[in-house]
């Protein structure tokens, strides 16, 4: 299921010789532009990341649920410390994470099974990874531990059609990165909302995606889900700045809030809201990864208006008096200052 990736061989340039030389030819080579086509492997490894609280769990909850009504064999793995991707799926209730369990058995003297952190609803397949507990360890190596012992388990070999990937996009560290660095999806796709600091961390996606790909990585995004979609536009706004479809616009509505927090599948062919779901899980199959170009904080900005996140606002320096307070008094300089001979 790993997706393999072909190297040029840089040749040194005339004139040059030695480590110089080749370093000078492997910096000329330009990356390859990335898939334009459909992604004909056959298991899709889709990282999908997005602020926290902007609606992850609850989107790829829904979205493998359609996707395994449409036929597809689906796989979500919970990559955030919080843990709480399955929680919607599994009613609720929480699953025992890799990292947790995998401790446990280890102690014990015991080995880990399939069974003991991967449960099943509905044709979906679910696990978290889990991560430490509060000011105990590193989230993102929590991240790399995890998929260390899913390889261990046979991840490479499993059969699947997607395994879809929940990943915090606040945290920037190379744990949460994993799947862009290491050429470990084919596609990513962000969640976001009409808001800045949400477009912030998609922006942050796109450009950790171009920045490998200078390095010669193969990963695209292959569009954005605008949640809690409340018409004002932003979020499309920015999509196609970057150069990204929208995948799927899913309203601010009272309904789904409300089955939200009862832990309620809306994303099922009985649900009135099948429609929209169904539509998702069609293209995010189906879209092919694109390089997207990231936005300067202030082209960030322009998609607001001003008055809504203080665009128009002119920093004013602060002095020395002003960080010692009232009682401060210059100094004359202790610097000796010699004339000229």
């Amino acid at each position: 299921m790993r997706p393999t990736t072909a190297t040029p061989t840089p040749r040194a340039p005339e004139g040059s010789s030695g480590l110089a030389g080749l370093l000078r030819a492997e910096a000329a080579i330009d990356p390859d532009a990335p898939q334009a086509g459909p992604v004909t492997k056959e298991t899709q490894i889709i990282a999908i990341y997005g602020k926290g609280g902007i609606g992850k769990s609850f989107t790829l909850a829904n979205l493998s649920y359609m996707m395994a009504q449409q036929g597809k064999k689906v796989l979500l793995i919970g990559c955030d410390p919080k843990s709480d991707t399955t929680s919607l799926l599994f009613g609720g209730r929480s699953t025992p994470t890799i990292i947790e369990t995998s401790s446990k058995k280890k102690l014990a003297g015991e080995e880990l099974a399939i069974g003991d952190v991967c449960f099943k609803r509905d044709g979906v397949y679910a696990m978290e990874l889990g991560g430490p507990e509060v000011g105990r360890g590193c989230g993102g190596r929590g991240i790399i531990h995890g998929f260390e012992t899913l390889e261990k388990l046979g991840f490479h070999d499993w059969d699947f059609d997607y395994v879809l990937l929940d990943f915090l996009g606040d945290v920037v560290c190379g744990g949460f990165g994993l799947p862009i660095a290491r050429d470990m999806c084919q596609k990513v796709i962000v969640v976001a909302s009409n808001d800045l600091q949400s477009l912030y961390v998609a922006n942050n996606v796109c450009s950790a995606v171009q920045y490998f790909r200078q390095l010669g990585g193969n990963v695209g995004v292959a569009g954005m889900v605008i949640n809690k979609d409340d018409g004002t536009g932003e979020a499309a706004a920015f999509a196609e700045q970057v150069g990204i479809p929208v995948l799927s616009a899913i309203p601010a509505d009272e309904d789904i809030r409300r089955k939200s927090a009862n832990y309620e599948i809306i994303g099922k062919l009985t649900s009135p809201w099948a429609p929209l779901f169904d539509e998702l899980g069609t293209n995010v199959a189906e879209a092919p990864p694109q390089l997207p170009t990231p936005l300067s904080q202030d082209e960030l900005l322009n998609l607001f208006k001003s008055e809504d996140v203080g665009r128009d606002f002119r920093l004013e320096p602060a002095t020395l008096e002003d960080m010692c307070g009232v009682a401060f008094v210059e100094q004359p300089s202790l610097e000796v200052v010699y004339d000229e001979a």
